[in-house]
């Protein structure tokens, strides 16, 4: 089902600015996603660092260090992982809100919406 072309130039803006709009909500709720997917991966790592921690006297760690070592190869690396993901999020997310911001400075209706 398709909407019917409006004939109105200004009708026709309005409506091209709203689907502008929609992008970039939609894009920053993907951002927020995200940032989501980057929280819960940072608290992996630090969950298995403590249960290792805890755990240290139930073990002798020179036994124990050909498992040890790639667990913390492995849980630096969902750090980083971590931090990239949650990094790169915020800056989207910033990124989005400067241009919905200049969207409603130029169209005041949008400014009614979104506030």
């Amino acid at each position: 089902m398709s909407t019917p072309a409006p004939s109105d130039p200004d009708a026709s803006l309005d409506l091209m600015i709203l689907n502008e709009l929609q992008l970039l909500l939609s894009e920053k709720r993907t951002a927020l996603s995200a940032l989501r997917t980057g929280i819960a991966i940072f608290a992996f790592p630090l969950s298995v660092l403590s249960v290792l921690i805890t755990t240290s006297g139930s073990y002798e760690w020179r036994e124990v260090v050909h498992w040890l070592v790639p667990l913390l190869v492995l849980t630096v690396g969902l750090t980083a992982l971590a931090i990239y993901l949650i990094a790169h999020s915020f800056r989207r997310l910033h990124h989005y809100d400067r241009i919905i911001n200049e969207l409603k400075r130029k169209h005041s209706k949008l400014a009614e919406f979104l506030d």
